[in-house]
């Protein structure tokens, strides 16, 4: 999907609704970054891997971002702390465009999303106690069924349904995974797991 109409269409989608809030009691609140930049006309969104060395969910895709910490103002500000942290990217240059509903994790995170337009090349600094590796994930990747699958897993005695991005030698899931899939049918009106034959 070409940037220009991607950012405009997150503009235009997310400025027309009020964000759903949850408040769920000894939740952590946390929040993270969908940053979208272009490549050759292209938009596309930055995921980064961690590392085996972080506390949560080591060795998985995420976005930018994490718990919120008493000096923050705001989530916002949690989200462009987490994302300056992480990867260096200066919070003067993210465009914040948009704030999502909240999500609730398994791990009893209550993470708050905001879809953020950041520049090409963007300047960075990886930390590399947190993060592995940086991911440039085309857009358009998300926009189909081709790489997508869906897998049951159990935790704590429940099962979930869990969905799966394949990217080159990268598998996007678990809570990542959920909030690509809500971002882009929230925005896009696509969600591959209603007809995915997988």
């Amino acid at each position: 999907m070409k940037y220009a109409e991607a950012i405009q269409t997150i503009q235009k989608t997310l400025s027309g609704r009020a964000p759903r809030r949850l408040s769920i009691p000894g939740f952590i609140p946390a929040a993270i970054i969908i940053p979208v930049f272009e490549i050759e006309g292209e938009a596309h969104l930055l995921l980064t891997v961690r590392t085996d060395r972080v506390m949560h969910h080591k060795g998985q895709v995420s976005f930018p971002g994490g718990a919120r910490e008493e000096q923050d103002k705001n989530l916002e500000q949690t989200a462009l702390r987490e994302t300056y942290e992480e990867v260096g990217i200066p919070p003067e240059t993210v465009a914040i465009v948009g704030q999502l509903d909240d999500f609730p994790t398994i791990t009893d995170f209550m993470v708050t999303p905001y879809a953020a337009a950041i520049p090409y090349p963007y300047p960075h600094r990886i930390n590399t106690d947190e993060v592995a590796e940086l991911l440039e994930v085309p857009l358009e990747l998300f926009l189909s069924d081709r790489a997508f699958e869906i897998k049951e897993k159990t935790y704590r005695g429940v099962t979930y349904p869990v969905y799966y991005y394949y990217f080159k030698h990268a598998v996007i899931w678990g809570v990542t995974g959920f909030i690509v899939n809500r971002f882009v049918e929230l925005v896009f009106g696509y969600n591959p797991a209603a007809g995915s034959e997988k």
